[in-house]
């Protein structure tokens, strides 16, 4: 009987974490192979080609920031960031992956072999950024992947103590505001905790604040100051810049406990001093201030709390030891936080937590835990929600714009789901596609287009205007699923989701292009608006290869998977062009009470009903209740891997700079 541990991963934008679940359930950190407990999330490579991770890496940032690569997190499923060094890129995928070997080789040489992990991620990351995470811990070794929000981790390790599962446990009900301030993000989740039973009830937070701006802050403070005496711009220098970087950072942490700190900068030859009181410190980071305020109001008046049913503040995340955000949660909320937490490795423990508890669900974790503690892990449910709405686009027909039309709202209990009926427009049509999206991180972010979604493998001589269920899915991770059905036939489609970033950059395979004489395939429906689904030509399936439950145990077979993890984001580095697919501007509209062809003004031309109406739904269904398969390389609802990262039927190209990322990846230097 397998043995396998539960292993949390706090993969942050800084520093990064690792944790196991011990036997008595007790979260414990691991430490990487220098004895460290966090490893500075930083990658360096030097002038041999060797990869150099954490502490050392972080100290040749000064003297070659061209070839470090720090907070690679906050530009996960960005598309097209790439960091060159010596004329080879890395992408954060990359970045990110080798960072998690790092922490992964400290770990085994303390458990043995670990083949799967927990890895938290914001609340507020997108599909893509999720699939990016997934990919990386993948591309580190790990045949399964499963995530965590992160205040939802730190919410578990404040409810299950730190001391082991059979010592510690909250005893009362309580309604938890936990404010996760962490080195790039701020993430924000309203829990409630009763009996067995962690439930979040809403999340909210800023992908784009972090202890990184704070940090930026006092190296814009220094550096006016040595402007106003030298007339030169320290920041203008990669050299210079990364000195004052660490010499903020150093600063604004002695800040938080002492009320002045010395900056030195050292510039063309020039050095000098200045001591920075911690008020000023304070006044210069009003705007980022309020920024946290903005994120703690909306996620209360939004879910309509008040502070009167919020019992305990949970403060965790380095940057909250900072006195001004403490008293700004203060004066919010009228008292004093709960700073019980380790603001550094308690969402590393909350991962591991929860990986304990998926494992308690399976045969092998009897082997590893003791009865007690095994049996309290299976009774513990954890229960989240989607931090973004999930729909499709649609196009206004009043002003011609293409506008989201969202049918599962953020906040949603997760898994969730929604299905809603198109119509066909041509007969015999064979395949469709309509266009994903997402909501963007806050109200005030643009939404996020995660993909062109083909659904291919109609019944063959459907009728026009034949209906076509299609639903939309986030399973318990907030990975995005798609499934299709005729319901006359029953038959359930074939569902791919087209990647926005590959479509961007135009990686489509050949046998996803559309010949010229084919006919155009759309889909037809209303909404409540008046607005068209945006729809348009669907593209010929492209080859599948059969999913990846898991890597071989046999070394080469690994690291033949391990290769294909990254086939989609080489192709995409080889920049090669392609069109994507089209789009219709007039698509077809199907009357919602008698299901004939809508006229122009929206009136139907068979029972002479005017415009409106909402795309028929048969309601919401578990997600583990879908029909179909699933796409996306992510989990399928109730515990399934998710590591779904699938290879495309693609050539590795012959770019030599992408050919030595293997070779370190692989360890042939």
């Amino acid at each position: 009987m397998s043995q396998t541990r539960a292993i949390g991963i706090d993969l942050g934008t800084t520093y990064s974490c690792i944790a196991q679940l011990n036997e008595h359930g007790q979260p414990v950190t691991l430490t990487n192979a220098e004895g460290e407990l966090s490893t500075p999330s930083v990658v360096f490579f030097d002038d041999q080609g060797q990869v150099i991770v954490g502490t050392e890496a972080l100290r040749n940032a000064i003297a070659s920031p061209d070839r470090v690569v720090q907070h690679a997190k906050r530009h996960m499923g960005e598309d097209g960031k790439f960091w060159k060094i010596h004329g080879f890129r890395y992408s954060p995928v990359q970045i990110s992956s080798l960072i998690l070997r790092k922490l992964l080789e400290g770990a085994r040489e303390q458990l043995g072999e670990i083949t799967e992990a927990v890895i938290t991620v914001p609340a507020q990351f997108s599909d893509a950024q999720r699939e990016a995470t997934v990919q990386a811990g993948r591309a580190a070794g790990l045949e399964r992947v499963e995530m965590i929000n992160e205040p939802v981790a730190a919410a578990l390790c404040h409810v299950l103590g730190s001391d082991g599962l059979n010592f510690s446990v909250l005893s009362e009900a309580q309604q938890i505001l936990v404010f996760d301030l962490g080195g790039g993000t701020l993430d924000l989740a309203v829990v409630r905790y009763r009996q067995d039973e962690v439930q979040v009830i809403a999340s909210d937070g800023d992908l784009e604040l972090g202890g990184l701006d704070w940090t930026r802050v006092l190296v814009n403070l220094a550096a006016e100051r040595f402007i106003a005496q030298f007339g030169v711009d320290p920041r203008e220098t990669p050299e210079s810049l990364q000195f004052l970087s660490l010499e903020a950072e150093q600063a604004k942490r002695s800040l938080s406990v002492r009320a002045r700190a010395a900056i030195t900068v050292r510039h063309q030859n020039r050095l000098k001093t200045w001591q920075v009181e911690r008020g000023e410190f304070e006044q210069s980071s009003r705007v980022l201030l309020e920024r946290c305020r903005q994120v703690v109001q909306r996620i209360l008046k939004d879910n309509r709390f008040g502070w009167a049913r919020i019992d305990t503040v949970l403060t965790t995340g380095g940057a909250s030891r900072m006195p001004m955000v403490k008293e700004l949660l203060s004066q919010l909320s009228g008292r004093t936080l709960n700073t019980s937490l380790s603001p550094d490795q308690s969402i590393a423990h909350g991962a591991a937590l929860y990986a304990g508890m998926l494992q308690a669900n399976r045969q092998q974790a009897k082997s590893v835990y003791d009865r007690r503690v095994s049996e309290r892990l299976r009774r513990v449910q954890q229960r989240s929600v989607s931090a973004r709405s999930l729909g499709i686009l649609v196009r206004d027909e009043q002003t011609g714009r293409r506008v989201p039309h969202y049918l599962i709202g953020a906040n949603s209990p997760l898994p969730a789901s929604v299905t809603s009926v198109f119509g066909t427009v041509v007969p015999n049509q064979r395949k469709v596609h309509v266009r994903i999206v997402e909501s963007g991180a806050g109200s005030d972010r643009p939404p996020t287009v995660l993909g062109d979604c083909t659904v291919s493998g109609l019944p063959a001589d459907l009728p026009e205007g034949s209906e076509i269920e299609v639903t939309l899915s986030y399973d318990h991770q907030a990975r995005v699923h798609v499934t299709a059905r005729e319901p006359l036939s029953g038959v359930l489609a074939e569902v791919e989701i087209l990647r926005a970033d590959n479509l961007q950059r135009g990686v489509v395979p050949e046998e996803s292009r559309v010949a010229a004489a084919e006919p155009v395939a759309e889909l037809q429906s209303v909404s409540a608006t008046g607005a068209a689904v945006e729809l348009g030509a669907a593209p010929k399936p492209e080859p599948k290869l059969e999913p990846k439950a898991a890597l071989k145990s046999e070394p080469q077979a690994g690291d033949e998977d391990l290769l294909d993890v990254f086939q989609d984001l080489l192709k995409s580095m080889e920049g090669r062009g392609g069109g994507g697919a089209g789009v219709s501007d007039h698509p077809i509209l199907l009357c919602e009470k008698c299901g004939a062809e809508l006229g122009r003004g929206g009136r139907c031309t068979g029972c002479g009903a005017g415009p409106g109406g909402l795309p028929r739904r048969s309601g919401s269904r578990p997600s583990g209740s879908r029909r179909g398969g699933s796409t996306g390389g992510g989990a399928s609802g109730g515990g399934a891997s998710g590591g779904g990262v699938r290879g495309r039927g693609v050539q590795r190209p012959a770019d030599p700079s992408e050919q030595e990322f293997w070779d370190l990846l692989e360890g042939d230097k």
